[in-house]
């Protein structure tokens, strides 16, 4: 604990020292009288800083030991104060939020009511950045009776910021998905005859030769149809990226990037931040049409992975995986995930990867070594469109020889780009490159895509 003085015992000390001296070397006859007066100020500044060092003995501070936020969402978190005194007085707490969490207010003062023992405040805050955040202190100050001293102390608390992605803006633009209308999304007519097996049934005029059961045709004596049915439970599973690049900023427009005004700090996102709240949203999208839904983080090597599934439990299962995840400083290694896939899905499922593919190198490695799952699953690759990646002369805003330069390079990546695209289709693997804004969007059209022409 520390005894500090008070602005009242700087602004009386400054106001009755500063005089008597001056009035004891004028008139040293009254220097008795004036040392008096001064031992009496003294005396009971003394007093004052005696009685404070019981102010805060019994009182002790229990906050909310998770916290759960949004991304760029402002909220609160309960504080409990346990005083077993139970003794009026005025309290100021202050907190040392992590620096990804902002609170307009970094310290509260609290009147501590007569005969209470407990005491809750609610204490306003905002998320800056998805994580897990730690806060173990909790700094406490009382004032004396006479307001000359303050009586300081930390006191050890244990309090977890787990601050999820803010999907709030994705699911606005996807409103005919989440609101369950029957319209729209939910409205959307299958194209072909099933490919999941039904049962069997006697031969009709009209069925096709292909859909003849050979072996129950020669063991019956009489042709036998196979029957399918439309295939209602697939699984999704959505592999993201985690290496070195992306670690890079999403670049999003000036629009659609959230601003903290209070904090003054730019929250404009990471790649691995959008592929998460992409990963989330595509969730959502598969548990609304009866789908399994299962996740994979990888870099180096596979990081996390949970088999699909449904439900809510499974859902906040994902996100708490999601919402720690972190960029490595380390190359992906596509073919220890490819591998791991093999070994690990056995049966045929849609898989969406989230990666960066405009590193050469990185996109030779992928395209060489996606036939492990490509013949037997679905895959899907969606990377976000980089800034510069656009076709010569699509730009007219070209002022200066570096912009000529800049843009020429822009080409070079997008041929590039284009280049890899051609390669994967050739192996059956579909390739999306999605601009910033609209990469959940793109996600589930292509999703509902797949499950409207039953390719999976």
């Amino acid at each position: 604990m520390k005894l500090v003085p008070r602005e009242k015992l700087i602004f009386w000390t400054g106001l009755v020292f500063l005089p008597f001296t001056v009035l004891s070397a004028l008139v040293p006859s009254a220097t008795g009288i004036l040392i008096a007066l001064v031992a009496g100020i003294l005396l009971v500044a003394f007093i004052d800083g005696v009685k404070v060092a019981h102010r805060l003995r019994g009182i002790h501070v229990t906050p909310a030991e998770v916290v759960r936020l949004s991304t760029g969402r402002a909220g609160e978190f309960r504080l409990f104060i346990h005083n077993e005194n139970m003794r009026s007085g005025h309290l100021r707490l202050g907190l040392p939020f992590p620096p990804e969490i902002f609170s307009p207010q970094p310290d509260l003062f609290v009147e501590l009511p007569e005969a209470v023992v407990d005491t809750s405040i609610q204490w306003p805050c905002k998320a800056l950045k998805q994580g897990r955040y730690r806060m173990d202190k909790c700094y406490l100050e009382a004032g004396s009776p006479l307001g000359f001293w303050a009586r300081r102390t930390a006191v050890p608390i244990r309090c977890e910021f787990r601050v999820f992605p803010n999907l709030l803006m994705e699911r606005k633009h996807l409103t005919g998905l989440f609101q369950n209308k029957g319209l729209g999304v939910h409205a959307r007519r299958q194209v072909g005859k099933g490919r999941e097996f039904e049962q069997l049934r006697e031969y009709m005029a009209g069925d096709g030769f292909e859909d003849i059961h050979w072996k129950a045709t020669a063991k019956r004596g009489q042709p036998v149809t196979k029957v399918y049915q439309i295939e209602r439970i697939q699984e999704i599973y959505i592999f993201i990226d985690s290496s070195r690049l992306s670690a890079r900023n999403a670049g999003l427009s000036k629009g659609s990037r959230q601003v903290n005004d209070e904090a003054g700090d730019d929250l404009s996102m990471t790649v691995l931040e959008r592929f998460t709240i992409a990963a989330l949203v595509m969730g959502l999208a598969a548990d609304r049409q009866g789908d399994l839904f299962g996740i994979g983080a990888f870099d180096s090597m596979v990081r996390n992975f949970v088999r699909a599934k449904k439900g809510k439990t499974h859902y906040d299962s994902c996100r708490d995986i999601l919402y720690t995840l972190q960029p490595q400083s380390v190359s992906p290694d596509f073919t220890e995930v490819f591998t791991f896939i093999s070994t690990h899905i056995r049966r045929r499922a849609l898989l969406v990867f989230l990666t960066s593919l405009d590193d050469p190198v990185l996109a030779e490695n992928f395209a060489q070594h996606i036939e492990l799952i490509s013949r037997h699953h679905l895959v899907i690759v969606a990377m976000m469109k980089p800034a510069l990646a656009k076709p010569l002369f699509s730009t007219p805003a070209v002022t200066s020889v570096d912009d000529i330069y800049q843009h020429l390079g822009g080409h070079t990546l997008w041929c590039g780009l284009r280049e890899i695209e051609k390669i994967l289709q050739r192996n059956g693997v579909g390739f999306a490159l999605l601009e910033n804004e609209n990469l959940c969007t793109g996600l589930i059209s292509r999703y509902f895509e797949v499950k409207r022409r039953q390719i999976l």
